[in-house]
């Protein structure tokens, strides 16, 4: 047996302690909602696509999904985000409480809408994305009132993910709060980023998770020059870590699996993907996975040997869709 078929079957024996994590998440959440079809014919008004409309439906979306799929993992999510006072916050509270997420950490804000995208389809092809969304910092007030639920929750769960979209949700003085929190009562702090936020927002945070792009966007690295270069991931890691003062680092590389940077070393995790039909929330499922597995008491490597199947199974689906335990433990048997 090589050594990672017997890692993957100690993940395996360790799936039920995943049921003891709980994991707060701190972050922007949205609806994701899709209209599918098919198009047979061009508008005689202008020149774009007639979509007859075969199917709808709503789905959690952002943060939100990150919840959903911790929960469908067999963990316990606390999400702690607002909404807006609208038919679309209702709609994703009532989504929440389907998935067995809590929405009682929600705070309403009457000044902004609950984040929307709307995805219009023939088949798998995207014809258009339309987002209703307003992109600003929240006042003082709405900021302290997830602060407050923050502090209440904080000793009754295991770790921290703090989930950046750039939505407005996650300010500088929001983050270094949350991560101060969490240090009081010695619990990890996770990073899943934005490409557009300083780097400074994450300082003191244990680990961080940036896609490839992401993490070379934030290093202030070239991206075409660095991307395909081992060495060169090296320096990014480095330099990450360094800028969030953390020794360790994961770099998700897409159909390259992951970097994990712990212990001076760079390690890459494979991909288990075998079919990819959409990658839409996938980084989700990664951070729910990695997440779950540290706060039930998995090393990094496993956590990340976790995260990656997880993925696997995510991206042979269409849309933003969690991971579900059955669906992972079959497809750890089988691949």
């Amino acid at each position: 047996m090589t050594e990672l078929a017997s890692k993957k079957e100690k993940v395996l024996q360790k799936l039920t302690d995943l049921k003891k994590s709980r994991v707060m998440i701190v972050g922007d959440i949205g609806l994701d909602e899709y209209v599918n079809g098919n198009v047979k014919r061009i508008s005689p008004e202008a020149p774009v696509p007639v979509l007859d409309v075969a199917k709808e439906e709503v789905r959690l979306g952002l943060a939100a999904n990150v919840a959903q799929n911790i929960s469908s993992l067999g963990g316990t999510p606390v999400l702690i985000s607002l909404i807006g006072q609208d038919k679309t916050g209702s709609e994703l509270r009532a989504l929440l409480e389907d998935a067995q997420v809590d929405s009682d950490f929600l705070v309403v804000d009457s000044e902004r809408p609950t984040t929307r995208k709307l995805r219009v389809m023939s088949g798998h092809h995207h014809i258009v994305r339309v987002d209703y969304e307003k992109k600003k910092f929240l006042s003082s007030d709405v900021e302290e009132k997830l602060l407050a639920m923050a502090k209440e929750q904080m000793d009754k769960v295991d770790i921290v993910v703090l989930q950046d979209y750039a939505k407005g949700v996650l300010s500088k003085s929001l983050c270094q709060s949350v991560i101060a929190l969490a240090k009081e009562h010695s619990k990890v702090v996770l990073v899943d980023p934005n490409r557009n936020t300083p780097l400074d927002y994450y300082s003191g945070a244990n680990l961080m998770t940036p896609n490839l792009d992401e993490a070379l966007t934030l290093g202030g690295f070239d991206l075409e020059e660095t991307r395909g270069s081992d060495d060169s991931l090296s320096d990014v890691g480095q330099k990450l870590m360094d800028g969030i003062s953390s020794d360790k680092m994961i770099i998700t590389r897409s159909q390259d699996g992951m970097s994990l940077f712990e212990d001076g070393e760079n390690k890459r995790v494979p991909t288990f993907a075998r079919k990819v039909s959409d990658v839409t929330g996938a980084g989700d499922t990664v951070i729910a996975a990695i997440s779950l597995g540290i706060g039930a008491g998995f090393d990094l490597e496993e956590s990340c040997i976790l995260a990656n199947y997880a993925a696997g199974v995510v991206v042979g689906k269409i849309g933003c869709v969690p991971c579900y335990s059955s669906e992972l433990v079959d497809y750890m048997n089988s691949h």
